[in-house]
């Protein structure tokens, strides 16, 4: 029986495709502070920052919209598949974070469901730092040739993204513990040091999906023949 053909041009939307998944997964990671703080700026006609990120939940069309984003970004992780099996593990595995952490809210009343909470965030987050620090630099198996300049520069970009993501992870375990006593609700450093780390897990996908422009870039249609490399 004859196995039906996919045409060039059918493959080449199909990673296309894929790219902009990538990008999509870092758009949502960057954007959901200022997307907090817009929409609670709107509905109580005034700029708060709250403690932290995850403290938006009971404030009305902000918390519909984190728990939203967080379910997208969650479903946007599950479809990921990257190239290996190890990519699509561990994205199942950060869709099931993601998850977690919106539907275990940090201001429940129950101790258990509070806790989970940044069981679940702390593991997503720690999956952000391996894509970026480990899967997104591996080099192709099967290519012979060395990395391109862009490719090198890609990976101190990601490199850079994970070390930063872990410097906030501990600074947010650090405010949490109450180690910085009232600077750290005055400053509101796990708010902050939260945003800054999605943002450079939003940069680091954005990165990884090739829709920024580096030096002596490829063109479109041979960028996508060597994606396995960036």
């Amino acid at each position: 029986m004859l196995q039906p053909t996919i045409s060039p041009d059918r493959k080449k939307n199909q990673i296309i495709s894929f790219l902009r998944l990538r990008t999509m997964i870092g758009l949502l990671g960057f954007l959901l502070p200022f997307l907090l703080l817009i929409s609670d700026s709107i509905a109580e006609k005034v700029l708060r920052v709250e403690f932290s990120i995850s403290d938006y939940y009971d404030n009305g069309i902000s918390g519909d919209l984190l728990v939203g984003v967080l379910f997208v970004l969650g479903f946007f992780l599950l479809s990921y598949r990257g190239y290996e099996p190890i990519d699509s593990k561990v994205s199942n595995l950060a869709c099931f974070f993601a998850l977690g952490v919106a539907l275990f809210p940090t201001t429940s009343q129950n101790d258990l469901i509070h806790n989970l909470h940044f069981v679940f965030a702390f593991f997503l987050f720690s999956s952000f730092i391996f894509f970026s620090i480990f899967l997104f630099r591996k080099k192709d198996k099967l290519s012979k040739e060395p990395p391109s300049p862009q490719k090198i520069i890609k990976n101190k970009v990601y490199m850079t993204c994970g070390i930063i993501m872990i410097i906030c992870i501990i600074v947010i375990a650090l405010a949490s513990f109450d180690v910085f006593g009232e600077a750290a609700d005055k400053l509101k450093l796990v708010f902050w040091f939260e945003s800054i780390a999605l943002i450079s897990f939003g940069f680091s996908w954005i990165t990884k999906g090739g829709e920024l422009v580096w030096k002596e870039d490829k063109k479109p249609d041979e960028k996508i023949n060597v994606e396995a490399q960036q």
